[in-house]
């Protein structure tokens, strides 16, 4: 009995120390990327500011892509313990919708000078870095079942339920990169950017619901399906909708 909780406590003791090596080797790899640049920083030149062995840097990020991807998935998960108090006292659709995106301003913006610096890299369209790439799936997905928990309990037309989620996202980045190149003291612009398209975007939804207006919306749902950026493998329910926001999370890495 003492042998196995022995075992169990080394095992805690290890994982807890690979979890200690991963977080150096991302904190030094984005001060390298804010010195040198992203193109000019190389895995050995990481390994060697987070004090590790170039071998043990391979062991936890196969490449420098994966090493920023790690703290994308860092940010996102920030952004999903900032957002949920604040879902938990929201009810209406804006005031939920507002809560994603002011808490999401609230997370990245100590990041603002170093996202700029990445922004060439992450907007060239085959980088795995840009959300839009099949490597950026995971990240894009749960960044997707976030809006769908901020949907949970509001009343939507079926197809919009399976298409929402992905829209809401694709909204999201458009206000990340406004917030990129927005130099204004404490992002102000971006802040009220975002209290004034969330209720655009709130009435919009809430329109959607209007017998009136449905061959409209089949028409814009229509479009959006043939523009989407996601993979043509991917199946529908792969989409965040809001029955399927309790699924488990796939940001966790080894």
């Amino acid at each position: 009995m003492a042998e196995g909780a022995d075992k169990d406590t080394a095992s805690a003791e290890t994982g807890s120390k690979g979890e200690r090596t991963k977080e150096r080797i991302v904190a030094a790899a984005l001060e390298l990327f804010r010195r040198d640049g992203y193109e000019a920083t190389t895995m050995r030149a990481v390994a060697e500011a987070a004090g590790v062995s170039v071998g043990n840097a391979y062991y936890y990020f196969a490449s420098k892509d994966e090493l920023l991807q790690a703290f994308y998935l860092e940010v996102h998960e920030a952004h999903v313990a900032a957002t949920r108090p604040a879902l938990a006292n929201a009810r209406s659709l804006r005031a939920r919708l507002l809560a994603v995106m002011l808490a999401k301003l609230e997370v990245i913006e100590p990041y603002h000078h170093f996202s700029a610096l990445m922004f060439r890299t992450a907007a060239d369209p085959k980088s795995p870095l840009n959300p839009f790439h099949t490597e950026s799936a995971d990240v894009r997905r749960e960044g997707e079942l976030l809006f769908a928990e901020a949907l949970q309990g509001v009343k939507l037309p079926k197809d919009l339920a399976a298409e929402l989620p992905a829209l809401l996202w694709t909204y999201g980045m458009g206000i990340v990169l406004y917030w990129i190149h927005d130099d204004s003291a404490g992002r102000e612009r971006t802040r009220k950017l975002v209290e004034h398209s969330v209720e655009i975007v709130a009435r919009c939804i809430e329109l959607a619901s209007n017998p009136l207006l449905r061959p409209l919306k089949k028409r814009v749902l229509a479009m959006l399906r043939d523009l989407s950026f996601a993979p043509a493998a991917a199946a529908e329910g792969d989409r965040g909708g809001p029955d399927n926001a309790a699924r488990p999370s796939r940001s966790t890495r080894p």
